[in-house]
């Protein structure tokens, strides 16, 4: 088996599961796992970052937010 059926294998998954997928990313668990993991990854990126770039860090982590989970 190689990459492509991988690939082939994961894209029919997601199409099976679109709408079980979508409930789940809309949850109040994942709106929780999905903050601290996003909060943690901002910080991480705001010591290691100039911090002339601090409010853009904040953007990013602002629209992936709105992605995941329920808030």
């Amino acid at each position: 088996m190689g990459i492509e059926d991988l690939v082939n294998q994961g894209k029919e998954f997601l199409e099976q599961n679109k709408a079980k997928i979508e409930e789940v990313l809309g949850s109040d668990q994942a709106e929780d796992v999905s903050d601290n993991v996003l909060d943690a990854a901002a910080d991480f990126v705001k010591k290691v970052a100039p911090d002339s770039i601090d409010a853009q860090v904040d953007g990013v982590r602002e629209n992936i937010d709105k992605a995941v989970g329920n808030d």
